[in-house]
């Protein structure tokens, strides 16, 4: 069993959102090595310089507007011209090194001058030159491995911006020194890159008979729910359902079904494939999704609050036909109810639930500085005989940015009697991919839920 306390990691918020049009140069870049592939490479350049190792950090993918915003122009990218705006700049050590830090970085017209702090270290530097340029920004003495923090603030200018940033150069003599950031953009890995790391639990289940109901329970805690997070607590292998962050006065309980034909726009979707909905609770909204395969989608915009826990059910039963019916339930305390938010029918299935797994992902890029954190509990799964069965075991998994180590602040693991996950935030506590957690058999029985009295429970089973 493995349990990660939190480290204590202070937070910021902002709305804002930083884009260059200098250097995302989306399609330009080569297809990205594996991370075994990037770990070549640096020892390769730090075997052709003998004693110092270089590193080019992209603020494409690396860079985010912490303090202030910045204003879109009509030809893309951002105006970098309010002195109140701080860029910052993440990536990590797995050492404690000395840096030499260096800004490449264009001023269109004038002069400028910029505040730099170097993993809380503060540097004043000049610029000017509408080509690009290396400006030295300072040195800074790391003790330890972990994330650091370059921040960039405008102090004066006389054309109309400060600068138009490109990347940070990073150089040390610090043997054996590696560096963990978003090293590029193939595969639109600048967008996910700012977005963070999504982590998941892949749950162990019983194998004597197949499993029709799966239920769970889910709390967040206050400050850790920024704008654009998803507490993904039910999913299976042709779905997910959880509770979202959609803006300062919204939030939502989703419930998704992907189709059986692989596509991101739903208009592709042959008729005898698509998802059909069955039924929906009331202030349900249904309809269809698309970009990350495409299906039937149901939300209730729903004030779910921190420190709160909610309650999650959902079922997977075959109608006979050769399709498959999902539904989803919800219950809060604020109604203490079992609310219906939908019942699809996915064709061309035949099975129950099948790969039960919770995740935590963040799907606003302007705010993939800032931490998440769940609390993931009380899972049972019932199987076709009626047998509850409490779910204990877990593994801990990635999605891309998380596997290739360009991002490294997701943690997961086990919290008293409940499973967490933890990403986002740029926290130095870091927690393998690929380990497992046992939660302690708690007290609690199996959930007492009237089953055959929820609300369209018999959809499509007539």
């Amino acid at each position: 069993m493995s349990s990660l306390p939190r480290a204590s990691v202070p937070l910021r918020r902002s709305a804002a959102v930083v884009t260059w049009a200098a250097i995302l140069s989306i399609g330009s870049a080569a297809v990205a090595a594996a991370q075994a592939g990037d770990r070549q490479n640096n020892r390769a350049s730090e075997a052709e310089t003998a004693e110092t190792a270089q590193w080019t950090i992209p603020f494409g993918g690396n860079a985010f507007v912490t303090q202030g915003e910045m204003p879109q122009r009509r030809r893309g990218g951002s105006r970098w011209d309010h002195p109140e705006v701080v860029q910052s700049i993440y990536f990590r050590v797995d050492r404690g090194a000395e840096l030499q830090i260096a800004l490449r970085a264009a001023v269109p017209d004038g002069r400028s001058q910029l505040r730099a702090t170097l993993a809380g270290q503060p540097f004043t530097v000049e610029l000017q030159g509408d080509q690009p340029a290396v400006i030295p920004l300072g040195r800074v003495e790391l003790q330890q491995a972990g994330y650091v923090r370059v921040d960039l603030q405008g102090v004066n200018k006389t054309g109309a911006v400060f600068a138009e940033p490109i990347a940070l150069e990073v150089s040390s003599a610090t043997p054996g020194l590696m560096l963990a950031y978003v090293k590029n953009n193939a595969g639109n890995r600048f967008y996910w890159g700012r977005r963070g790391p999504s982590v998941h639990l892949a749950f162990a289940l019983p194998q004597a008979q197949p499993i029709e109901w799966f239920y769970s329970e889910l709390t967040v805690p206050e400050g850790l729910d920024p704008i654009g997070s998803y507490f993904m607590a039910n999913g299976f292998g042709e779905g997910y359902f959880g509770m979202q962050v959609n803006s300062l006065d919204e939030r939502r309980v989703l419930f998704s079904v992907w189709s059986p034909f692989a596509t991101d726009n739903p208009r592709d979707i042959p008729e005898d494939q698509r998802i059909v909905m069955l039924a929906k609770g009331e202030g349900v909204y249904t309809g269809e999704f698309g970009n990350e395969g495409s299906g039937g989608q149901s939300y209730l915009r729903f004030p779910w609050q921190a420190d709160t826990t909610y309650r999650f059910l959902n079922r997977a039963k075959p109608d006979g036909k050769g399709n498959t019916i999902y539904t989803g339930w919800f219950y809060a305390p604020e109604t203490k109810r079992w609310q219906l938010i939908a019942s699809f029918l996915r064709p061309q299935t035949d099975k129950h639930l099948t790969g039960i797994h919770s995740f935590l992902e963040n799907f606003s890029d302007r705010n993939g500085w800032q931490e998440r954190f769940g609390h993931y509990g009380n899972q049972w799964v019932r199987d076709v005989a009626g047998n509850w069965t409490a779910v204990e075991q877990a593994r801990f998994t990635g999605d891309d940015i998380a596997r290739r180590g360009y991002r490294l602040d997701f943690a997961g693991g086990v919290e008293g009697q409940q499973f967490f996950l933890r990403n986002g935030g740029f926290f130095d506590a870091h927690v393998p991919l690929g380990s497992r957690f046992v939660r302690p058999a708690n007290e609690q029985t199996e959930p007492e839920i009237a089953l055959s009295q929820l609300e369209g429970v018999a959809a499509g089973l007539q």
